[in-house]
């Protein structure tokens, strides 16, 4: 898998140890945690909405503050509580619900055969990303592409995507990819090749609505069903035998 870098990923870092990436990806404290790149996007729709006020459009006014509520709540970060009583599970890397779960040829990533788990991010989803289990990375690999709907299949190819690739300390490897949709137009990843990623540790975000797949070997045992629900960080997605 070659290494190929985005050519934009902004306030890029890395992301090492026990979901160390709190404090550095929302802003803490708070009573409502924000990722950082949803600050210019909240400013800007806060100072059109105060403009419209004071102009005394109150219509034009009252739809921009809408507007302004759900940029607020599209960029929320939460804390997530990582299943320590389950250290040998692998965790969803986002909210959302379930859309695939089946047997790939996976000729990209793993080069084997390999079980996909397929995750679609809707706008009220909480859209930071977390990683799904402990390793070192071994790539970052970034794609432009098109922009279907993040629930078609052929988004897992053809949609603009970025597939981090991790190895456990016994060789043990997955890959995630976040992928955007039909209204994304940025992803946005914290990881680099060489760096370590903590299971549960925020790891990138999506904007705005999206999907992320997990590419995992055909030896885990899937702990999910197409439909179920899913909280990034928290809810199991497979276990390894």
């Amino acid at each position: 898998m070659a290494s190929q870098r985005a050519p934009r990923r902004q306030d890029e870092e890395l992301t090492s140890g026990a979901d160390s990436s709190h404090e550095s990806a929302s802003t803490r404290p708070g009573w409502l945690p924000l990722a950082r790149e949803g600050y210019p996007y909240i400013a800007g729709a806060s100072a059109a909405t105060l403009l419209l006020f004071a102009l005394g459009w109150t219509i034009p006014a009252v739809i921009v503050l809408a507007a302004t509520l759900f940029v607020v709540s599209f960029f929320r970060d939460p804390d997530r509580k990582v299943p320590a009583n389950a250290p040998n599970t692998i965790i969803s890397p986002a909210d959302g619900r379930v859309i695939k779960v089946g047997r790939v040829h996976d000729n990209r990533f793993l080069q084997s055969e390999a079980t996909l788990i397929s995750i679609f991010m809707s706008p009220l989803n909480v859209h930071v990303n977390r990683v799904p289990w402990s390793g070192r990375v071994v790539d970052v690999r970034y794609n432009p592409g098109k922009y279907f709907r993040a629930f078609a299949d052929k988004a897992s190819l053809d949609n603009e995507q970025n597939a981090v690739l991790i190895e456990d300390e016994v060789g043990r490897r997955l890959c995630f990819v976040q992928i955007a949709g039909f209204i994304a137009r940025r992803i946005v990843c914290y990881l680099r090749a060489g760096s370590t990623a903590a299971r549960g540790a925020r790891c990138g975000i999506i904007m705005f609505g999206s999907r992320a797949d997990i590419y995992l070997p055909l030896s885990t045992q899937v702990r999910v069903a197409v439909g179920d629900r899913t909280r990034g960080g928290e809810t199991i997605l497979a276990e390894w035998t």
